[in-house]
């Protein structure tokens, strides 16, 4: 672990892709930061939806992230957003020790109307009403475990915060950064190496009350009426970390110069910070020829003849890669 001097002379060369777990010395707090660059570049470059739908996607991703790299097992974490908004469906899947996949579903007509877009998605008008559904895969032998939590006009970061409230009973802080960013001529190469671009960009940052103390306490006052107590909330502690976590600033997670031990040190160095050993993150998919072809032939003749473009063959593209295979009708050829 490296400790909260150590971090102080940390250098401002920033590694992207990771997950970097940490803790607050004097309070005991835990959390976690996840720094996306040429991977988040990677999935929402491929997908080229309208940029707010990018953002979102590239919420979910981080949120995967984040709540996946927790997982102790060799297993998978499934976050899925459906809502009644523009953006219909957005999932995002994160596989042990560290690979991420993703993608949204959307009504083009509905989000044209943010063509344009500049700066946070609005949760309200972009995500609509809906679930948050998080589903942990133990591996085969084991069953799943789904938790759902109602999504509204808070979006993804309050919905998630939700389902820690219900859940884990923990107090949580959660922040989540999707943006472009400008990339230099001069760090450019291959075929954008004389011209300026944009590159995606996305962070998270969760902060986790861990102290002895947890859970909710249940009291009746008049009326019959149930009151719940969140234990943890009110601690001294907590609020105090919290309070300088929410100090952090979207373009502070999101800077490449900015390291993310930096980062800490900055935002909790009167607290005391540690990290640990980080995970690197990759993307990945499973999709393959030969798995599509088994899908294939679950299909009777007649539902194979609908999927028939106009050259004859069945043409089938993955949500997560938008890798296309095409085959005769008969999906054996």
């Amino acid at each position: 672990m490296s400790s909260a001097k150590e971090m102080e002379t940390a250098s401002a060369e920033s590694i992207d892709d990771f997950v970097l777990p940490f803790s607050t010395v004097n309070s005991g707090m835990i959390g976690r930061i996840v720094r996306l660059g040429p991977l988040a570049n990677t999935v929402l470059g491929r997908h080229n939806h309208p940029q707010v739908v990018s953002e979102v996607l590239g919420q979910t991703l981080v949120l995967a992230a984040l709540l996946g790299s927790a997982l102790k097992f060799k297993g998978g974490l499934i976050v899925q957003l459906q809502t009644d908004g523009p953006v219909r469906l957005v999932v995002a899947n994160y596989e042990t020790p560290g690979r991420l996949r993703g993608y949204a579903g959307f009504d083009a007509e509905r989000v044209s109307a943010f063509d344009g877009h500049q700066g946070p998605v609005d949760p309200a008008d972009i995500i609509g009403i809906g679930h948050l559904a998080l589903t942990i895969d133990q591996g085969e032998a084991m069953d799943r475990y789904q938790g759902v939590v109602s999504l509204g006009k808070g979006g993804v970061v309050e919905a998630a915060q939700n389902y820690f409230r219900q859940s884990e009973q923990l107090p949580t802080f959660l922040r989540l950064a999707v943006a472009r960013h400008r990339i230099p001529r001069a760090q450019n190469s291959g075929d954008d190496a004389n011209k300026d671009g944009w590159q995606w960009r996305a962070s998270g940052l969760l902060l986790q009350h861990v102290s002895p103390v947890g859970g909710t306490s249940q009291e009746y006052h008049g009326g019959g009426e149930l009151e719940q107590d969140f234990l943890g909330e009110d601690d001294d502690h907590w609020r105090r970390v919290e309070t300088l976590a929410a100090t952090v600033e979207d373009h502070e997670l999101l800077d490449p110069t900015l390291s993310a031990e930096r980062l800490l040190y900055r935002l909790f160095h009167e607290e005391g910070v540690r990290v640990s050993a980080g995970t690197e993150l990759d993307d990945f998919c499973r999709c393959s020829r030969e798995r599509v072809a088994t899908f294939l032939k679950t299909f009777q003749d007649d539902n194979i003849s609908d999927l028939l473009d106009d050259d004859g063959k069945v043409t089938i593209t993955c949500e997560f890669c938008s890798t296309s295979y095409q085959f005769d009708p008969e999906p054996n050829k």
